[in-house]
């Protein structure tokens, strides 16, 4: 399965179509997931502490959806079941613009034309978030199979966010956790602690 960087939340409507700064795709988050994975698969049996160098590469992203099969063997097919769940969405979205009193025919027409036309781009943009929230949920479950209470990492705005989306999968799982930026030895690091 392909993923590629499609770019800022679509905004749509009649009027035309804008795009939300601030908004980014999650696929540019996803080599920073493939690093966190990879950091808490070390065996930490034999050692309590592990430190790696982190390389993001956009390479990293089909490395990272081969180990996603590790944890979801059906990824594809689960992938691309959601994908239609979201397709029927856009169409009903499309069957509400129809039925909306409020704007007339041909507002309806611009609306439903620019909606078509951003169809392919809002599928792409849906397809790489349930492939991160996949990922996600799997750096928690593997943080909870080890029973990790630390998770020490550069600082960088992409990985806050990463952890910041894991710290709300963790606290559906009721495990808490907390996230601080702290200064070690000069350098700014991010440290996610959890109540395991």
């Amino acid at each position: 399965m392909k993923f590629e960087y499609v770019g800022f939340k679509a905004q749509i409507s009649h009027q035309g179509v804008s795009f939300k700064k601030g908004k980014d795709d999650k696929y540019i988050y996803l080599p920073f997931v493939y690093e966190i994975l990879e950091a808490i698969n070390h065996n930490y049996d034999s050692n309590k502490s592990h430190s790696s160098n982190i390389k993001i590469d956009s390479s990293n992203i089909d490395k990272l959806y081969n180990k996603a099969l590790n944890y979801y063997p059906n990824l594809a097919h689960d992938i691309n079941k959601k994908l239609e769940e979201f397709k029927i969405k856009l169409d009903e979205e499309i069957e509400d613009i129809k039925n909306n009193k409020f704007l007339n025919e041909l507002d309806k027409k611009a609306y439903i034309t620019n909606l078509d036309i951003m169809r392919d781009y809002k599928v792409k943009r849906a397809k790489n978030k349930i492939f991160y929230y996949y990922c996600v949920y799997a750096i928690a479950n593997k943080i909870k199979e080890k029973k990790l209470k630390e998770l020490d990492i550069p600082f960088n705005e992409k990985f806050w966010h990463v952890l910041k989306t894991l710290q709300g999968v963790l606290s559906r799982e009721k495990i808490n956790s907390d996230i601080k930026a702290i200064y070690n030895d000069n350098n700014l690091r991010l440290k996610l602690t959890t109540s395991l």
